[in-house]
């Protein structure tokens, strides 16, 4: 059985926007994460900027969302 601390914030939480629902989602699953390890958030960073400079130059394989479909239908 929930608190009733529990069932006044949930309540509470309902009468929020969906994007602010959707932002403490957010925020309440990272709490439960912990702390990353060192350099992780750097790594994905500098990840995402090599992949997205990629895509500008031409030099990424993209694919279409048809194909996208297709190759994981086939993997299952």
């Amino acid at each position: 059985m929930a608190s009733a601390a529990f069932e006044q914030i949930r309540a509470k939480a309902f009468e929020l926007s969906e994007s602010e629902r959707a932002e403490l989602a957010h925020d309440l699953v990272a709490s439960l994460d912990g702390d990353a390890e060192a350099g992780v958030e750097q790594a994905w960073e500098a990840e995402i900027l090599r992949r997205l400079g990629n895509v500008e130059r031409g030099t990424a394989q993209v694919l279409s969302r048809g194909e996208f479909k297709r190759r994981i239908s086939r993997a299952q």
